[in-house]
């Protein structure tokens, strides 16, 4: 039973590796938006990446603010939208802010 089990492993393995060499690599997203679901302002920040060409992963945050632990660790508050552009080291808040970054950076 042992000596099938180990053939078995080796099969999987072999297989996952083959599986792996023609899986095209996704580069990491360097920039995440986080955002609450029908907020305007995310909104706002989220049209005009995306009418840049911008990518960027997003996190959907919690309604209530004292969930948002996630946003609150990266940023230090609650608010959404944040943005976090590691190429540029940049962690900021405000809509308005966050589109002023975007225009200086992508546009």
């Amino acid at each position: 039973m042992g000596q099938d089990r180990r053939l078995l492993a080796v099969r999987i393995v072999r297989e996952a590796e083959r599986i792996l060499r023609r899986a095209p690599l996704r580069p990491l997203m360097s920039r995440t938006l986080y955002q609450l679901d029908g907020c305007p302002y995310c909104e706002k920040v989220a049209d005009r990446l995306d009418e840049l060409g911008v990518d960027y992963d997003s996190v959907w945050v919690e309604a209530l603010h004292s969930e948002r632990d996630e946003v609150k660790r990266v940023s230090g508050q609650r608010a959404v939208p944040v943005l976090v552009d590691d190429d540029r080291g940049v962690t900021m808040a405000e809509s308005d802010r966050i589109l002023e970054f975007v225009e200086r950076s992508y546009a």
